[in-house]
Order: C-alpha cells, then structure tokens, then sequence
C-alpha cells in the first residue's frame, strides 16, 4: 500500500483503491507501532474513493530530519574520486566506499524538501549540478523501516569536488531536496531486483536517462539505519536517502526550468522542475 499526505488529508492507495484516513498527523502515523497492520485495520470495511487530485499532494514529511549516505554505489565512488582528485580528496571516497563505517550525512528539514510537481533548486553560486536518484528509507522512532520513498539529493558537484569540507554548502540549501509521491508501506525489504531509473528533460527533450537496481548498492540498508541511530534519537522518525548509483556525465548540469523524473518500482514517480 502506498501513503500519500495531500492539502485534503491523507490518503492510503491500495489494490488501486484510495482511501481517506482518519489520522491527520503524518508523525503519528509513522510512530505507530505496526503501521502496516494498523492501516489495513483502518481501511477495512470503509468505502473507497475514485481517485485523489495528484494536484494536492505534498511532500510525504511533517517534522522529521532527512539524512543521506554517501559512496553506497560503486559509480558514485568512482564520480566522487574523479571530481575531487584535483583537491586530493579522493582517497576519502575511495576509503569509506569499503570502510565498515558508511558515511552519513545531515540533508533536510521538512520546510527545506520539495514534494512531488513542485521546485527545486540549484544553488546561485554553482557551476555543476546534477540530481541524484535514491530509493529513500521511512524509519521509525525505534529505528524500524516502516516504508521507503524516492528521494532526490541534489547536488553541486563542483562545491563538493573543490574540498570535501563544503559537502554541507553543496548539499544543504533550500529545496535541495525532494521526496514523494508517497510512502510504500512495505514489511518486507526491497528486492534487490527492485529499478531506479531517472530521465531528464530539457525543452520537451530528453537530456539524460539511465537505470540501475538495488543490485548495485553495496550498503544493507538496516546497516545504514543502525549507524544513523547510534547514540541519535529520533523523535518522530526520519528519513534517509541510500545513495545512488546514477550520476549524469561530466559535461551535463543542470539547469532552469529542466524536468527531472525518477521512478522506482512499486513506488511511483517522482517530478520536478528545476526552479
């Protein structure tokens, strides 16, 4: 089942059919206990709906912290040595791609994240930007993987290749991030058969397209969540984007007014136009 935060409340998609549910508060939701079994309580017996207005959906976060895992593919390590290697930073990615410790690092808040058909942004004072498609972890306050989301980490490759140092200015700014469409409620892990792929469009063409599977990550997700939440709390859960293993070429940035689109299976698509 998939869960979607909309201007008119929330929603649980199901076997095609919609649902509206009763709990207004994203955070409680995802605090419950067994959210899968409490949703399909919720929705049994209750008359479903057409459709939802795709218009109204918003950003699947309420105040939750996003976070993000760097070096989990192997042609992400290979991007992050190349653009680096003239500041001598490129050991750094080549270490922590097969050091036990993963990295991670602090991406959002919920009022910095775009939802799905809204903006973007690439920072004013950058010269290579790309997205970077990741299926996204849902924990729990207990540090449970409750459902997964597409996140898109963007990226100003250039700030990140000059010193390692500014990875928080070249990852962290307003509507530097983006999740949605929804949240797939899932109990069991993702199948490592499970597709990213992620098309970009520029002028009503297509600039860039590529797809990868979970296959390539090199990280367990649990794993990733167990180092994220030593000696962290997490009040209302967060979010944690797995990294990617799809980065445009070098000679590509972006720039305003591109589409991009991600898509992961079971999950959706997610759009946005760079603003």
């Amino acid at each position: 089942m998939i869960l979607y935060r909309t201007t008119n409340g929330i929603f649980v998609e199901q076997s095609g059919k919609y649902f509206h549910v009763a709990e207004t508060s994203l955070d409680a939701l995802i605090s419950h206990e067994n959210l899968h079994n409490y949703l399909e309580s919720e929705i049994t017996g209750e008359s479903p709906i057409e459709t939802i207005d795709h218009t109204q959906l918003e950003a699947p976060i309420e105040h939750q912290e996003v976070w993000a895992s760097g070096v989990t593919y192997y042609r992400s390590r290979s991007a992050r040595i190349e653009e680096s290697k003239e500041a001598g930073g490129g050991s750094f990615y080549d270490r922590v791609y097969s050091a036990e410790r993963p990295e991670l690092f602090f991406k959002a808040v919920a009022h910095k994240v775009a939802g799905p058909n809204s903006e973007v942004r690439i920072r004013n004072d950058a010269k290579w930007s790309v997205p970077e498609p990741e299926l996204t972890l849902v924990v729990n306050p207990r540090g449970a993987i409750v459902g997964y989301t597409i996140g898109n980490d963007m990226s100003s490759r250039d700030i990140e290749g000059a010193n390692p140092l500014y990875l928080p200015q070249a990852k962290v700014y307003d509507r530097s991030c983006a999740l949605g469409p929804g949240i797939l409620i899932k109990k069991e892990p993702m199948p490592a058969t499970t597709q990213i792929s992620m098309k970009i469009m520029r002028a009503g063409q297509s600039k860039f397209l590529a797809a990868i599977t979970l296959a390539e990550m090199k990280r367990d997700p649990q794993v990733l969540v167990e180092y994220l939440y030593r000696d962290q709390s997490f009040p209302c859960g967060c979010f944690l984007l797995t990294g990617t293993g799809i980065i445009p070429p070098d000679t590509f940035t972006l720039q305003h007014d591109d589409e991009i689109r991600i898509s992961i299976d079971e999950i959706g698509t997610l759009i946005n136009r760079v603003g």
